[in-house]
């Protein structure tokens, strides 16, 4: 019921740079309070259940402890769990951020755009890509590494829906028609 969840929890555990012993014993300890429970059937969603009583667990050892790492504080309130389903808002933002990464993507230019949509998108080696579009391999390393700078600065910087921005930038300049 809740085994399959142990990796989401580890790796939530290893980014919040737990160290892998205190990883151990969290899950160990986690499984012990299931043992415990008289019956699991009124667990709705156990992937939810699981993440909290690690979290709880994390609290516990924090208030026993002397000496608590600022970085474990902060991280513990980004560990999910009420739900294992995101909210109506994330979908919302996801779906808008999506929609930006497409529009950002479609305004590079033509072979930069074509190889991050093949690389990104289609999950092509660059190796693949290459000889698909009968390049070097260091020039699809050099435009995934382009093409994803320029995203990413743009997403950051808040380009909004002016596609010449992205365009500018990719030249230094803008670039009369």
């Amino acid at each position: 019921m809740v085994m399959p969840h142990e990796p989401a929890v580890r790796r939530w555990l290893a980014r919040s740079r737990i160290p892998e012993d205190q990883i151990d014993d969290l899950i160990q300890d986690a499984y012990c309070r299931f043992a415990g429970l008289a019956s699991v059937d009124a667990i709705a969603k156990p992937g939810a259940y699981f993440f909290q009583i690690v979290r709880n667990q994390i609290a516990e050892n924090m208030r026993r402890a002397r000496v608590v790492r600022i970085e474990t504080v902060t991280e513990l309130d980004a560990l999910p769990v009420l739900s294992e389903e995101p909210g109506a808002e994330r979908i919302f933002a996801a779906r808008r951020e999506l929609a930006e990464v497409i529009r950002l993507i479609d305004s590079l230019p033509d072979r930069c755009r074509e190889v991050i949509r093949l690389r990104k998108i289609e999950g092509l080696s660059q190796k693949q890509i290459a000889s698909r579009l009968g390049v070097t391999e260091s020039i699809v390393e050099n435009d995934v590494a382009k093409g994803m700078r320029l995203i990413s600065n743009s997403l950051r910087d808040g380009a909004g829906e002016n596609d010449g921005g992205l365009v500018q930038r990719i030249h230094g300049r803008a670039r009369n028609g």
